[in-house]
């Protein structure tokens, strides 16, 4: 699969399978940063992670089917109440695992009225609806939905101790509905940076990659607003990582230079120049850094910060200090970050995190 992100649409009138764009690098408006950070730091810098900066290619498979597209006037998905951003979750009792399944489940049942269990805004609704049969004979709802996206982004960090590693430094949405995907499963795959396009103002470049279905490196086990977590098979890829490094507490990020790690040409890592401009205090959605590239080389190669590179590390006083999440539309060379004690408080899970 070509590109940072591909992307299809399935309607549930007798199709196929669904694959969708992942957002791998947000785009953000400019906006007023806000006052440097000065809260109780958390013991995270006792921990040692190795920083990565690599691509891999990212597969993930959602919980239920999500329905990204209004529903037309007049069909039973309409008529049934089905709004966009709901997770189909069951049909007729039937767990829903993905989009041929559920239609699957549809043809068994033909015009009967059906109960779907739908996930809205966090609650549970039960919905009836009557499938019709469409011009090919195959009974259908009417509803846009996806299943499952696929794309290039960087991994973050990898801990050779327990074998986790963290990307993206923000969650995976959904491309219409901007709504954090539902995860069931996943798994990370080899990849290689062919081509960059640059970033401009008003228009975010990235990164155009291959990478390998065939071939998984590791495990998803979230995904989450901060980012995606999992955990790497042992193998040639951590063979190729380097030495862990202490993790910087928030109180210690300060404005001023640091470097990224990233790869923006074939398989290569490369550490790159940036200015840390705030630390911002009370930041949500992975915006604690706002950061400018500086470096001549990177600027020249990208113009900046281009999706595919969040998840980028961002390393400072020989620490481990953060990743990069968000781009600048109005100026890419400039962007934000998400601390690692944020990061690692995001990836702490307790209980099941697809619960």
């Amino acid at each position: 699969m070509y590109g940072p992100f591909q992307k299809a649409r399935h309607m549930l009138r007798g199709g196929a399978a669904l694959v969708l764009a992942l957002l791998l690098c947000a785009a953000m408006p400019a906006r007023a940063a806000g006052v440097t950070a000065g809260g109780a730091d958390q013991d995270t810098s006792a921990r040692m992670l190795v920083p990565v900066g690599h691509t891999v290619g990212i597969k993930l498979f959602a919980r239920g089917v999500m329905v990204v597209k209004a529903p037309e006037s007049g069909t039973p998905a309409d008529d049934c109440g089905l709004q966009t951003g709901d997770i189909i979750v069951k049909c007729g009792g039937v767990s829903v695992t993905s989009s041929e399944q559920f239609q699957s489940l549809l043809q068994e049942n033909g015009e009967t009225a059906t109960d779907l269990q739908v996930r809205r805004e966090g609650g549970s609704v039960t919905l009836s609806v009557s499938p019709e049969q469409n011009e090919k004979g195959a009974y259908c709802i009417g509803a846009w939905i996806r299943d499952s996206m696929a794309g290039i982004g960087t991994m973050t960090y990898y801990d050779p101790e327990s074998g986790a590693f963290g990307a993206l430094g923000h969650g995976i949405t959904d491309a219409d509905t901007a709504l954090l995907m539902p995860f069931a499963s996943g798994s990370i795959l080899p990849s290689t940076v062919k081509a960059v396009k640059k970033g401009a103002i008003g228009e975010a470049g990235e990164l155009r990659g291959d990478f390998d279905l065939a071939t998984d490196l590791g495990d998803l086990y979230a995904n989450t607003t901060s980012g995606v977590f999992g955990t790497l098979d042992p193998g040639e890829f951590t063979e190729r990582l380097g030495d862990p490094m202490p993790v910087a507490a928030a109180g210690e990020v300060h404005a001023g230079p640091a470097t990224i790690l990233s790869n923006v040409e074939g398989d290569a890592v490369q550490e790159y120049d940036v200015e840390i401009l705030q630390v911002v205090e009370n930041a949500a959605d992975g915006r604690d850094l706002v950061i400018s590239v500086t470096d001549p080389e990177l600027l020249a190669a990208t113009g900046g910060i281009v999706q595919g590179m969040s998840g980028s590390p961002i390393l400072q006083d020989g620490k481990f200090a953060g990743a990069v999440t968000h781009v600048l539309l109005n100026d890419p060379s400039k962007g934000y970050g998400i601390l690692m004690e944020t990061w690692l408080a995001a990836g702490d899970f307790t209980e099941d995190p697809g619960a």
